[in-house]
């Protein structure tokens, strides 16, 4: 629509804003909002219609793409929603970070005194004499710098290896309309002025104003540190990006992007603080540090030694050397005593465990197995099924259809207007919506059940765009996991079709759908084939019970569908916060099949044979979840229950229970949270795998935390530690064997080091101590060089060997097992008998000090 430019419709702003550019307000205008919160300023502005007309946007249509406006100007005016990428340190930089180390520092002073005094008695010698003073002094300073170029070179390495998989990680979709259609773009192409759709799960990427909604609740605790959700609307419409929805829907109009919003600000000012260590190398760097300190002890040992035993000779000799003589010797001393401090300070080690993790996480990268890693752990993970959810049976006023292909009979074996309640219900009560993938076809996307259900209606030849927009919503309540349903409540046409008895009174209808058993319990009728609506007694809700557990056998979730007409005093006394969930007429259910993932049993067996314990979490009806996990070889001798079972447990019972524990049903984020703190009470290494905005607590707490690239919310990848471009389990068993991989190149590499080091200290003193001329038989150069190879080549060789399948064929260490041992001994392996595991929470027994 054209831009409505009316007198009386321009916002309260100056002339000289307007006239700077085609938009009536500027970047700097638009930040006051909501940095801080404005409500008396975006009142003076005019309220955000005066927002939308200055933006040159409509609410309902959104933004044309040939509109008279160029994304390209409004880019040119407002910005572009990324982040410019932070300067990668210098080269040279790099090299004075590795030559800022105190001893390369000692050790060059005393190269440069030794080459002053080569340099010196040279030019006190006679033509005749060799002049190879300078040769001691001028080795010293090329092993040094050989030293650092290395380190600077394998830094540099290593920075661009990270900075390739860090630009994959924050690219993502999002929901706008456009054209007046809903669609996903890329987070990148966000522009000021898009009107955006928000939904539980997820991370606003953009600061907005909120239009219309309903229940639109965000947590802004990363982004201002409060702890309470704040409900958004005429008292609070400012969203902020970086802060997360967790409940309701809303559209918001795109007030700022990129490095002019709230989160990009703060990235900003935090850039310099981005390179922080992780547990893994400070663990490490805390072993080097006390190595160090007992090769200082031995140089000051060897030095006091030598500078004694050079001082005692001297004075029994027949005549004293003079003062040259003595700095020549004390030099030479200096020099050696820094040199073992060199040679006993394990450098390598971090270097070789970067070097180890950048090999095989850009290893992994190009299996498309990881995009972002956030802590030095590689682990597995994974979902069981595909995530392409198909509706294959369904049971509609008590007709049934058993195949995917009888569709189109079920709705002659119908009465009309109950066909009619059936698919409004599903089409109106749903956040799903037909956009265009990389192939450009059309499919529907999120959430995956409710996408099963839409392809049922066009299987049946509705059109569910024409049919949402003849539904006026009044109230959503979206999907929650503490009741397992969503609600939508919609203003009833005159005209319109309904089995309530009181029909002429009502003008509201409410849907609802939901776990079988949960809405199903919320009935108190049901809907026959004629339409009719019958009392649900014990003898008929038996038998939805029954189709439940039959659907639920083989492995399919369930959705019941309900429906309940009101009046408008009715409606005037439902709460905004709860959906009335009682006195609903059932009209069927569902049976949704999601198959296993191809590999999915076995790479189970895997995990069995490699000793770790995987236990399934699962929001599905608890036949369901048995059936999936037995279908996937996961249950078989242990337990399973239901979340509310364990939750109403003393914390005695449950952490009885929880060993023997292979699958819980209905569950809910509280109870997976309670799952991951029973384990690691007891001591295990918990790590937690999950798509949802439920799994976020879980994932938080969890020693590591995986979420799914593809089909994860935002909320699940804020929460991880790692997270998979594929979404596929296979990559659980490569992730696995490059973890253990890496914890044995660790291992390898300190042995040998330490080997070497202890070997070369012990031979220099020794030999020092019982020489004649106080000198060691490895040089000064000697030792240098013999470190250099330590460090660089031994890290290249153990950091980049690859993994082999063996590595899976053993049980993995225990949590407190130490770096350095003599030997494997049989404590440092879980002996037990382990169970078998699952689909959101896999718990496993690694080592230490790979944990995040």
């Amino acid at each position: 629509m054209p831009p409505r430019e009316s007198p009386e419709n321009q916002p309260l702003i100056n002339e000289e804003t307007r006239n700077a550019g085609p938009f009536a307000f500027n970047v700097e205008q638009l930040q006051k909002l909501v940095d801080p919160k404005n409500l008396d300023l975006l009142q003076d502005y005019g309220g955000t219609d005066k927002i939308l007309d200055g933006l040159r946007v409509d609410r309902d249509y959104g933004l044309r793409i040939d509109q008279e406006i160029s994304f390209q100007e409004r880019r040119k005016h407002f910005g572009k929603n990324v982040l410019p990428k932070a300067d990668q340190q210098s080269f040279l930089s790099l090299v004075w970070d590795a030559y800022c180390d105190k001893t390369l520092i000692l050790l060059s002073i005393a190269a440069f005194v030794s080459l002053a005094l080569g340099i010196s008695e040279d030019l006190s010698k006679s033509s005749d004499e060799p002049r190879l003073g300078w040769i001691e002094g001028t080795a010293i300073l090329v092993a040094v710098a050989v030293v650092v170029l290395t380190s600077a070179i394998n830094d540099y390495q290593k920075e661009s290896q990270f900075r390739k998989l860090n630009d994959k990680k924050d690219d993502r979709n999002i929901e706008l309309i456009r054209d007046g259609k809903e669609q996903q773009i890329s987070v990148f192409e966000v522009n000021v002025g898009d009107i955006m759709i928000l939904e539980p799960g997820d991370i606003v990427a953009v600061d907005g104003l909120y239009l219309s909604g309903h229940n639109l609740t965000c947590d802004e605790s990363s982004a201002t540190g409060e702890s309470d959700a704040m409900k958004k609307g005429d008292n609070d419409p400012f969203i902020l990006s970086g802060s997360k929805v967790t409940d309701g829907v809303g559209k918001v109009v795109v007030i700022a992007v990129g490095i002019n919003s709230y989160f990009g600000k703060t990235m900003m000012a935090l850039r310099h603080n981005e390179n922080e260590e992780t547990p893994l190398q400070m663990k490490l760097d805390f072993l080097a540090e006390q190595i160090a300190k007992l090769g200082v002890a031995i140089a000051l040992i060897m030095l006091l030694t030598l500078i004694l035993k050079y001082f005692i000779n001297a004075a029994l000799s027949d005549h004293f050397p003079e003062l040259e003589e003595i700095m020549v010797a004390m030099t030479s001393i200096v020099v050696q005593t820094i040199t073992i401090i060199v040679v006993a300070v394990p450098e390598g080690l971090p270097m070789a465990v970067t070097l180890a993790l950048a090999y095989a996480t850009t290893k992994m990268l190009k299996d498309n197995n990881l995009v972002r890693i956030l802590s030095l752990g590689i682990y597995y993970t994974g979902t069981l099924t595909q995530n392409r959810m198909t509706v294959v049976e369904g049971f509609f006023g008590q007709e049934r259809f058993e195949d995917y292909n009888d569709v189109q009979q079920l709705r002659n074996r119908i009465k009309e207007n109950t066909f009619e309640i059936i698919t409004q219900g599903i089409i109106v009560n749903s956040t799903a919506f037909e956009d265009a993938d990389e192939k450009g076809q059309l499919n529907f996307v999120v959430p995956k059940t409710e996408c099963a259900l839409l392809s049922l209606c066009q299987e049946l030849g509705l059109d569910y765009r024409n049919i949402r927009s003849q539904a006026k919503k009044v109230k959503v309540y979206p999907f929650a996991s503490e009741r397992k349903s969503m609600t939508t409540i919609i203003r009833l046409p005159s005209s319109n079709t309904s089995h309530s008895k009181a029909s002429e009174h009502v003008e509201y209808r409410i849907y609802v759908k939901g776990a079988s058993e949960i809405v199903l319990d919320g009935c108190t009728h049901f809907v026959n084939a004629e339409g009719k609506v019958q009392k649900l007694d014990d003898r008929s809700k038996q038998h939805f019970k029954d189709i439940i557990s039959e659907y639920a056998g083989k492995a399919l979730r369930t959705i019941c569908m309900a429906y309940r007409d009101i009046t408008t005093s009715e409606f005037n006394h439902i709460n905004d916060d709860n959906p009335p969930l009682h006195d609903l007429i059932c009209l069927g259910i569902v049976g949704i099949e999601d198959p296993l993932r191809p590999g999915v049993i076995e790479s189970v067996k895997i995990f069995k044979k490699a000793g770790i314990t995987v236990r399934m979490i699962t929001g599905d009806n608890l036949e369901t979840a048995k059936a999936i996990a037995r279908n996937a070889g996961i249950y078989k001798n242990g337990v399973a229950i239901t979340g509310p079972e364990f939750r109403n447990m003393t914390k005695e019972e449950q952490s009885t229970i929880i060993p023997r524990l292979e699958v819980l049903a209905r569950s809910s984020p509280t109870d997976k949270t309670i799952v991951v703190s029973r384990l690691k009470e007891s001591g295990e290494v918990v790590a937690v795998t999950g798509d949802g905005t439920n799994d976020g607590p879980a994932l938080k707490l969890a020693d590591v935390g995986f979420s799914m690239g593809i089909a994860g919310t935002e909320v699940a990848k804020e929460a991880s530690s790692i997270i998979l471009m594929d979404d596929n389990f296979n990559s659980i068993v490569n992730a696995l064997r490059w973890g253990r991989a890496i914890n044995d190149s660790v291992r390898k590499f300190l042995q040998f080091q330490l080997t070497v080091n202890i070997a070369a200290v012990i031979i220099s003193f020794t030999s020092a101590v019982l020489s004649d001329e106080n000198e060691s038989v490895l040089t000064a150069v000697q030792l240098l060089w013999v470190n250099l190879i330590m460090d660089t080549l031994a890290a290249l060789a153990l950091a980049t060997e690859p993994p082999t399948d063996e590595l899976l064929s053993r049980l993995p260490t225990v949590k407190n097992a130490s770096l350095i041992k003599f030997s494997y001994v049989e404590n440092d392996y879980r002996t037990s008998d382990l169970p078998s595991g699952h689909q959101f929470v896999f718990i496993a027994y690694r080592t230490s000090d790979l944990s995040s």
